[in-house]
């Protein structure tokens, strides 16, 4: 009977027990969860001025395994996300095939278990991500699936939204998640319209691309009863509209990525193709806004939108080069900083958004340390200075390499065993 004993932390723990508790792992499950725990173990880890926290979880990753792996693979966006934190990770559905049939899901799903963390996936709404037909839902969902959505392309038929909502609220279960940009408003992606399209002499693209889907979105749900996560949100208004759409139904979740909560406009003209994302990043105001969705509880989940990239497609030009930038290393010491740095948040809000409310929305077994639960859990420094860097990811699409991150994860744990160590320790 393997045994771990982690000893001297402070526990953060938003569904359950805080405070210094020593912490008692036995064949992958918690055991106890007490002050002063002496007890022999197998191993034994000192977590003396650290935070102990359930592992981290990120339910918007892409990992472009199958069809594009010298960007990424399962393995080492597996090995990417250990290095941040996280021991539960969606994976996105829009690979190549994409995830549209069982037999892919399959694929992505038994890699998922080489990992030694918890690798789920999404399924398409529609064959292809076609935006015509709808996936085989049921099929999916039988296969393993824990949501559903055509992410990197917005769904534009509104009712085939409103058939899958129905699905999904019939079911009593499954969410569904919006890639929420109205190509109407969009002349160039990537790139917000104002300052940073102004500099660039494009057209950008403009916030009502979000504004408007998300929109008819939330009216859809509220309508069907359906969950659905509006992803990657960027304005000021968006975050407004879940406001007032959670006052009434509990249903409506939203997501924000580090990336948005860091960096404003300013950065896409400083740092180019690095920092072009779908949707792109906005004003200091919709930072702004989006901080406070976080701290008030509107916005329930800090998202990565983890999208790698190989250099050679980042080096094109600014119309040609991809969308998107890697986030699963850097995810944590940004919510420290931008977060819980400036009091927008405690150290427990920030992970319960990273860990126990995707976990909750998602209804996956994670973000919760008690005794009978799997040991999945993280220990950082959350005073720990490092430059970003070296990144464990296949790719370094990222405008924040070489920046000074404050904030380090020592140790991940999944199902009782380190999965990822420090080396510096």
């Amino acid at each position: 009977m393997a045994t771990l004993l982690i000893q001297g932390g402070q526990v953060v723990n938003p569904a359950g027990d805080n405070g210094h508790l020593d912490i008692l792992i036995e064949d992958g499950v918690i055991k106890r969860m007490e002050p002063l725990l002496f007890e022999t173990a197998d191993e034994v880890i000192d977590a003396g001025g650290c935070v102990v926290s359930p592992g981290f979880v990120d339910v918007h990753s892409h990992f472009r395994d199958p069809g594009q792996t010298y960007k990424e693979d399962i393995l080492t966006g597996a090995a990417a996300a250990k290095r941040g934190g996280y021991t539960s990770i969606v994976m996105m559905a829009n690979t190549v095939p994409p995830i549209d049939n069982a037999e892919t899901l399959r694929y992505v799903l038994d890699k998922g278990k080489e990992t030694g963390i918890h690798i789920h996936a999404c399924g398409t709404v529609t064959r292809g991500m076609q935006g015509k037909e709808l996936s085989p839902l049921e099929e999916l969902w039988e296969n393993g699936a824990v949501g559903f959505t055509d992410d990197g392309k917005p769904l534009m038929d509104a009712q085939i939204v409103k058939e899958v909502m129905q699905t999904l609220a019939s079911w009593g279960k499954g969410i569904v998640s919006f890639h929420e940009e109205d190509p109407a408003y969009i002349e160039t992606p990537g790139y917000n319209k104002g300052r940073a399209s102004e500099h660039y002499g494009i057209g950008g693209a403009d916030r009502e691309a979000e504004i408007v889907m998300i929109k008819r979105d939330i009216e859809l749900a509220m309508e069907t009863g359906a969950h659905i996560d509006i992803q990657h949100i960027s304005t000021k208004e968006g975050v407004e509209l879940v406001r007032q759409a959670r006052k009434d139904k509990q249903n409506i979740h939203a997501e924000a990525t580090p990336h948005h909560f860091s960096l404003t406009e300013e950065a896409a003209i400083e740092y180019g193709t690095l920092a072009k994302m779908n949707p792109p990043l906005r004003t200091e105001e919709d930072r702004q806004a989006i901080i406070d969705g976080l701290a008030d509880g509107t916005i329930e989940m800090i998202a990565t939108d983890h999208a790698p990239h190989s250099s050679e497609e980042k080096a094109k030009g600014l119309t040609e080069a991809p969308s998107g930038i890697i986030g699963l290393e850097t995810a944590l010491p940004l919510g420290l900083m931008h977060l819980v740095g400036n009091g927008a948040l405690t150290v427990e809000d920030l992970v319960d958004r990273m860990s126990t409310g995707p976990a909750r929305i998602y209804d996956l077994d994670a973000g919760v340390l008690a005794p009978g639960r799997p040991a999945d859990l993280v220990i950082f420094d959350p005073e720990e200075r490092w430059t970003a860097g070296n990144y464990a990811s296949r790719s370094e699409n990222t405008p924040f390499t070489g920046m000074t991150m404050t904030g380090k994860v020592k140790y991940t744990i999944c199902g009782g065993k380190v999965v990822y160590k420090d080396e510096e320790n």
